[in-house]
């Protein structure tokens, strides 16, 4: 699960909730959909729990089609009604209007990049022979369906440039399947690669095939995602039915591997996971065939990333010994933890990525949430500083490990993507190419704050708002947060937020427990029996807003996305009263039984637990948004947002929490805030969506929060 591009939130009327949480009645009650209760009852350690909504699982049933139909009914007509959306739609479409690249990248003679033109619903893949020449359409992914509901999801080219094996996504699934395209021709061969999900492919140096991992076909003929991925190798211009199962661990129906060949073509190095904490490490020796597998890092007692090799030495990123980060050198001939080699020491600062390029290393910290770059020698010496053009997030340098140059990109909450060549000998950047924004984020400024949370604990948050921000309490703000899955929350451009902060809104991030901004031990803080300091770190962002008279309760909206959705869903349930608005979008929501549609959803259990452990059923069920859905207080405007299509995070978790919540807000004759659902019909969990998608979704939701925190002026 990883964070999308916000959407919004909102609230419902100006005041609508004061810090008690007691809504002023509105003009009108909201007639929500029929939602039958069915009584199911389990058993959880002794403790039964209800789950009424149970049926709402089974999502391709009439009964749930015609439920999602009701409330779309219900929703969109109240959201088109408000006038300001239509010219939230207008200027969202003139700020997205703008020419964008991404960073190139290299393989053979050719360079990749991609670029849009502005309004295109998916950007376009280009080949040329340098990073700054005008370049040839290669693939087009407008061209794959008129609607622009099916995307492209991942481009490998293969080693030599000859080939890209790219991949395909239907209305936003996870499900993907594969093609390959000769790069010369701009034809498709005849592969097809089908059903795979979550999985890349690594090419042989001469592109003769790849290796891929999917899961095993079950008696139906399709992938059985219940199960754990196998690694497979195909051979281009083979059907898929011939393809060769290379490694599998049927004695560990959970441990998914991943492969990678080494740059030599020595190795296949195979990355098994199992959850977010630790992984193991095998590889096989491809010059004498396919095996055996030999398992280098067995221990499951860190994690480890294989970054290249140098013959028998290969290096890791790891958090072996070094809660935020550090890189290491394993001869594979004496593979004994005290032979490792230490390259780059572990530092006060979270290393978040490392590549290993021009026979360097290059080295991406976090400093309290913002990014720093650092170049060093394969002997461990620190050779440079990679001068950035400000204070923001920086991505990239990748490449071969003998290529002279790499490329990275940079951004900040008002600087649209910079794109720059960084020559590796010299350790010289060069922009290469800058996105011109239609917006004045001249108007704005950011800064960064610290709070204490419940328990003392210093948080770090970034606000950003127009310059000569009056600080009187009346500010609409928006709140957002993630905290889960080590995932950092850095500055970054975003067309919709640029909307939010011209309509005269405050945008407020929390850079919460569960994240990576401060390496794995932040990480773990905010996991299993202590997930609830991310509720916690929330909700004191919030008192610090209203306390430093940024806003009030009733301006106050919060924003939350997977498992970002989960959050809003938990602090709305534990503080109501905080809060004027709530947009929880494709959150988890039902913790007990989140881990039961597939194997991906079980990997989570890392950072949740499992219901079936009874201290781990403790924590979950104390917080399980679903399940703590209150009947005694009066919730904020809620606009849940959720697809159809989403297969990470299944729509049923956000299909039972809307119905919960509906019945107990209808419950209440004092209150009539709004609490509405709005379904996708051909998208899945965020990522492939097309432009015109975002926009209307983006601008639904803007428009939600001035009506609901009184911002029609």
């Amino acid at each position: 699960m990883r964070p999308h591009l916000p959407l919004s939130f909102l609230c419902f009327l100006l005041a609508a909730c004061d810090t008690q949480g007691v809504s002023k009645p509105q003009a009108e009650a909201m007639n929500y959909p029929e939602t039958p209760r069915h009584e199911v009852i389990d058993d959880y350690h002794g403790t039964p729990v209800a789950d009424p909504y149970r049926w709402m699982e089974e999502m391709d049933s009439p009964e749930v089609r015609r439920w999602i139909e009701a409330q779309n009914a219900l929703s969109q007509p109240y959201l088109a009604a408000i006038p300001a959306r239509e010219r939230i739609i207008e200027r969202m479409t003139v700020l997205w209007n703008y020419e964008r690249y991404s960073a190139p990248f290299k393989e053979g003679d050719n360079y990749f990049y991609y670029r849009n033109d502005g309004l295109q619903n998916h950007s376009v893949l280009y080949v040329s022979d340098a990073p700054d020449a005008e370049g040839r359409v290669l693939l087009d992914p407008n061209t794959l369906s008129e609607d622009g509901t099916v995307s492209v999801s991942s481009v490998i080219p293969s080693r030599d440039g000859r080939y890209i094996a790219y991949s395909v996504s239907d209305g936003g699934s996870d499900w993907r399947h594969w093609r390959v395209r000769s790069v010369e021709t701009g034809e498709d061969l005849p592969d097809m690669i089908m059903h795979t999900k979550f999985t890349g492919v690594s090419w042989l140096p001469d592109g003769s095939g790849f290796y891929y991992s999917r899961y095993p076909f079950g008696d139906s003929g399709r992938a059985d995602d219940s199960k754990a991925v196998e690694v497979y190798f195909h051979a281009i211009g083979t059907p898929q039915e011939d393809d060769e199962l290379v490694y599998a661990l049927p004695e560990h129906p959970t441990w998914n591997p991943y492969a990678t060949v080494t740059e030599d073509g020595r190795f296949l190095v195979i990355t098994v996971w199992e959850g977010y904490f630790t992984n193991a490490v095998h590889y096989m020796a491809l010059e004498e065939g396919s095996g055996p597998a030999v398992e280098l890092l067995p221990d499951w007692d860190a994690l480890y990333e294989f970054l290249g090799n140098d013959g028998n030495t290969f290096y890791f990123k790891t958090t072996n010994s070094a809660p935020n980060g550090r890189v290491i050198a394993i001869d594979i001939d004496s593979p004994e933890s005290d032979a490792w080699r230490e390259i780059v020491p572990e530092r006060a600062e979270a290393l978040e990525a490392a590549s290993y390029v021009g026979g360097r290393l290059v080295a991406t910290y976090i400093r309290d949430a913002k990014s720093e770059a650092m170049v060093y020698g394969l002997d461990g010496r620190e050779i440079a500083t990679v001068q950035l053009p400000g204070i923001g997030s920086v991505y990239g340098f990748g490449g071969r490990q003998d290529d002279p140059e790499t490329f990275y990109t940079f951004t900040s909450f008002t600087t649209p993507y910079e794109i720059y060549r960084y020559d590796v000998s010299s350790g010289k950047s060069t922009l290469l190419r800058k996105a011109e924004s239609k917006a004045d984020s001249s108007a704005f400024e950011t800064r960064q704050v610290f709070f204490s949370s419940r328990d003392g604990t210093r948080v770090p948050m970034f606000i950003v708002h127009r310059k000569g921000l009056k600080l009187d309490g009346s500010n609409p703000t928006l709140l957002y947060g993630y905290g889960g899955f080590n995932v950092s929350l850095t500055p970054a451009y975003s067309v919709s937020r640029l909307v939010w902060l011209e309509m005269g809104g405050v945008l407020a991030i929390a850079n919460l427990r569960g994240g990576g901004e401060y390496g794995e031990s932040w990480h773990e803080a905010g996991t299993k029996l202590k997930k609830q300091n991310v509720f916690d770190d929330f909700i004191a962002a919030a008192e610090y807003l209203i306390a430093n008279d940024y806003t009030r309760p009733a301006k106050l909206a919060i924003q939350g996305g997977s498992n970002g959705g989960l959050l809003v869903g938990a602090v709305l349930n534990q503080r109501p009263d905080l809060f004027g608005a709530a947009l929880p979008a494709v959150g988890v929501m039902d913790m007990l039984r989140y881990h039961l549609p597939s194997a991906n959803a079980r990997a989570w259990s890392s950072d949740f637990g499992l219901s079936e452990n009874p201290e781990e059923f403790k924590a979950l069920y104390a917080y399980s948004p679903y399940h703590n859905v209150r009947d005694d207080v009066c919730y904020p405007p809620t606009l849940v947002t959720t697809a159809d299509h989403d297969d990470r995070v299944v729509p049923w978790h956000s299909y039972k929490y809307t119905a919960a919540m509906q019945a107990a807000q209808s419950a209440r004759k004092d209150c009539d805030n709004p609490i509405l659902i709005r379904v996708e019909t051909r998208a899945g969990h965020g990522a492939g969506k097309p432009t015109w998608m975002v926009i209307e979704n983006a601008s639904d939701q803007w428009a939600f929060l001035v009506k609901a925190l009184g911002m029609e002026d």
